[in-house]
C-alpha cells in the first residue's frame, strides 16, 4: 500500500522506521530534542535523540565516533553550507578509516542536509556544494527528486555500512507524491527512469527533476519524446543507466541547480563523452546555474537558476542541431 505524503514527512518516516527497527539508529543535531514535547524525545528518549551544540564540527566528530563504536548515527546539518566548516571530518575522515583499517571498521554515519533554498536566502542558503563530495572515495551522496525515493534513499544510507552524505533540495519539502508503507528501500548507486522517451535524454538532479518533467510534459505538445533520467546518487554514479538511455535516443541535456563549473552535470557530461559519444547526434547541452553567488533579489535569483522555459529552449536546440546537419 501506498499513501500521498508530503516530501518532509517521508524522510521523518524512513527515519522512525529504522530507529523502531535497529536500536543501535541514533539521531541528534540543532534545534531537535528542546522540549520534552518533541515527538521523537518522547517517543525514543534522551540516549537516542539528542540536541547538539551549534558546531558541526563536534557534531560530525561525534558522529564518526558513534558510528566507529558500533552505533549508526543520523546527523540533522540542516544546511549543507554549515558542513563547510567540518569539511576535514566528511571528506578526509569518515570516508578514510575503512580503507585505512584493511575493512576492520565501518563508518555508517549519516549526514543530513538540506540545499539550494532559492527562496531568497541568497548567498550562504541556496547552493549545491555536491560536487566537493560526489568524487571522494569511501563516501556516498544521495540526492532525492520524490517522496518515495526521500523515504527509500533515507532508509538505505541508514543501512549502509559507509559515510553517506543525505542531501535534501529545501524546494522540495512541501511537495506530495505517494510514498509506500513499512519498510522501503531504494538502493544507493542506482538511478530512476522517471519518464520514459525516444528523442532526447534529460539527466536532472535533485528539485530540477521536477522542473524536467515539467518541461518533458511541455514539449510532449510539440511532438518531441523525453526521457527524464534521474541519478538519485551522486555518488556511487549509475553511468550505466544514463549512458544507456544517451544511446537510445542520440541526444542529451543535462540539468543542474549547482554552477557550470561546479556541477554534477559536468561530472556526467565527461561520462557520456567518454561512453557514448558516438551515438550522440547532437552536442550535449547543460543548463545550469550561472557562475555566480545566489542574488537576494527574487527577479536577479530567477534570472540565475535554471526554470522549465531554460531546459524547453536547450532540447529544441538540440533537437534542431540535426535538422541544420542534415
Amino acid at each position: 500500500m501506498a499513501r500521498e505524503m508530503m516530501y518532509g514527512d517521508a524522510i521523518a518516516a524512513a527515519i522512525i522506521e529504522e530507529m523502531q527497527r535497529d536500536p543501535s539508529v541514533v539521531f541528534y543535531g540543532q534545534n531537535m530534542a528542546m522540549t520534552e514535547r518533541d515527538p521523537m524525545l518522547k517517543r525514543f528518549g534522551r540516549e537516542r535523540v539528542r540536541i547538539a551544540p551549534i558546531s558541526e564540527t563536534a557534531e560530525i566528530g561525534i558522529g564518526i565516533g558513534a558510528a566507529l563504536t558500533g552505533l549508526r548515527p543520523i546527523v540533522e546539518l540542516w544546511m549543507s553550507e554549515f558542513m563547510l566548516v567540518a569539511f576535514d571530518q566528511v571528506i578526509n575522515e569518515a570516508p578514510r578509516f575503512r580503507y585505512m583499517s584493511g575493512g576492520q571498521v565501518s563508518v555508517p554515519v549519516v549526514l543530513k542536509a538540506g540545499y539550494g533554498f532559492c527562496a531568497g536566502w541568497a548567498g550562504q542558503h541556496s547552493n549545491c556544494i555536491y560536487h566537493t563530495m560526489m568524487g571522494i572515495p569511501g563516501l556516498k551522496v544521495v540526492v532525492p527528486s520524490t517522496p518515495a525515493d526521500a523515504k527509500g534513499l533515507m532508509a538505505a544510507a541508514i543501512r549502509d555500512d559507509n559515510p553517506v552524505v543525505y542531501l535534501h533540495p529545501y524546494m522540495l519539502t512541501l511537495d506530495k507524491g505517494e510514498v509506500p508503507d513499512g519498510e522501503y528501500l531504494v538502493p544507493l548507486g542506482v538511478a530512476d527512469i522517471k519518464r520514459p522517451g525516444k528523442d532526447v535524454t534529460i539527466v536532472a538532479v535533485g528539485w530540477m527533476v521536477t522542473k524536467a518533467l515539467a518541461a518533458a510534459e511541455r514539449l510532449s505538445g510539440e511532438g518531441v519524446s523525453v526521457e527524464v533520467v534521474d541519478p538519485r546518487t551522486l555518488a556511487p554514479l549509475d553511468v550505466k543507466t544514463i549512458v544507456e538511455s544517451v544511446r537510445r535516443t542520440g541526444r542529451a541535456v543535462l540539468v543542474d541547480q549547482a554552477p557550470r563549473h561546479s556541477s554534477a552535470a559536468a561530472v556526467i557530461a565527461g561520462e557520456i563523452a567518454e561512453h557514448a559519444f558516438g551515438s550522440l547526434k547532437a552536442p550535449v547541452r547543460m543548463v545550469t546555474a550561472l557562475d555566480t553567488p545566489i542574488p537576494y533579489s527574487e527577479p536577479l535569483e530567477n534570472f540565475v537558476v535554471p526554470n522549465e522555459e531554460k531546459i524547453v529552449q536547450a532540447v529544441r536546440s538540440v533537437m534542431a542541431h540535426e535538422a541544420v546537419a542534415a
